[in-house]
């Protein structure tokens, strides 16, 4: 059967918008790098990833058209997960289960805030309870849309929302942790790290093949969380220490912030200033928030400011782990706090949507 012959002016525009689609993720990158290193240069917290943040958001916010690379932000992912899984100890274990009263407490005094802070978001924005309820959750962004349409709610919305808190928080907690907190002094056991290519390789590709494994599962953040538990497995056991590059954290970064940035769809804040104006209020709340329960997680534990302050961000684990690295702070257990958190929110979101319906039945007499 012979084949269709394809018509000469379809074959030219399909290429040409090949072109201009790389040439578009080529002057996305380049300009993230290029804002990545002017950051460092000034000294600015969490510079490669910040910087890729502000400037490529500011140009999705003007209308400038951007373009993300597919899957870099979960590769990524995968090089934080290494990272960070690499420097855990069995000793850093049994700190981190010492303190899992702390991380159950502190996870409790997070739901209570958000669920504080939707009761604040729908007079506001002036949205529907269900939307102002998932919107407002410490959960990720795509898990809480997926839930909230199933009961009725406005997927843009809660995205939005998400989307401010998360920029929000990448944009203002790290100036604030490098203002006011210090380092943290956890001891931590010295461990001989690998700097042989072929053991890196191996070791990304385990983090890689955890991370694919778990995405099919209902667990929030799988390439971050995927790549980091068989990470801290093999390092904790000794079987494998492999010494990340500074140089592919820094692209990790980049590809993150890229990703970040695309968050800023100008059409969305065109359409919904009440709502952007609002999440952003709530996100500022859920800060101070964070920043008072530091404080008393501190005082009861004995840990930095600093990492009591990142472990309890209403940000994505990422970006508080990487904030914690950059501070030369207790990374580990950062990441042990979030990973508790993600795991007590995922089981009880639903239960705590229960009461929430029950609260505004109560104090509104209005059905939901």
């Amino acid at each position: 059967m012979a084949d269709i012959p394809r018509n000469p002016d379809t074959v030219a525009r399909s290429g040409l918008q090949s072109v201009r689609w790389w040439l578009r993720i080529v002057g996305t990158y380049s300009v993230a790098a290029i804002a990545g290193y002017l950051a460092s240069l000034a000294h600015m917290p969490l510079p490669w990833m910040l910087g890729p943040l502000f400037a490529c958001g500011a140009l999705m916010i003007a209308g400038v058209p951007l373009q993300a690379g597919p899957h870099l932000r979960e590769i990524g992912q995968v090089i934080v997960g290494l990272a960070i899984g690499m420097r855990f100890t069995p000793h850093l274990l049994l700190v981190s289960l010492g303190l899992l009263p702390a991380m159950i407490a502190s996870t409790l005094y997070i739901i209570l805030a958000t669920f504080l802070g939707a009761l604040l978001m729908r007079p506001l924005a002036r949205i529907d309870p269900t939307t102002a309820f998932f919107a407002t959750a410490a959960g990720g962004m795509a898990d809480m849309a997926v839930v909230a349409a199933a009961r009725g709610g406005d997927t843009n919305t809660v995205s939005v929302v998400h989307a401010l808190r998360v920029t929000t928080v990448v944009s203002v907690v790290p100036f604030l942790v490098f203002a006011y907190g210090e380092p943290g002094t956890a001891a931590t056991v010295e461990t001989v790290m690998s700097h042989e290519i072929p053991s890196l390789l191996l070791a990304l590709l385990v983090a890689y093949l955890g991370a694919h494994l778990l995405r099919p599962t209902a667990i929030p953040n799988p390439w971050l969380l995927g790549s980091l538990l068989p990470s801290a497995a093999l390092g904790a056991s000794g079987l494998l220490h492999v010494a990340v590059p500074g140089v592919m954290v820094i692209i990790a970064q980049i590809m993150i912030g890229v990703w970040l940035a695309m968050r800023f769809r100008r059409d969305l804040f065109v359409r919904l200033p009440r709502v952007a104006a609002g999440g952003l209020l709530v996100a500022l709340m859920l800060i101070g928030a964070a920043a008072l329960g530091a404080k008393v997680l501190s005082f009861a534990t004995g840990l930095p400011l600093t990492t009591s302050f990142l472990s309890l961000a209403p940000a994505a684990i990422t970006e508080m782990v990487l904030t914690a690295k950059a501070m030369h702070a207790d990374a580990e257990l950062v990441t042990a706090f979030h990973i508790v958190r993600i795991a007590m929110i995922a089981s009880t979101i639903l239960l705590v949507f229960r009461v929430y319906r029950f609260v505004l039945r109560g104090h509104y007499g209005s059905g939901i």
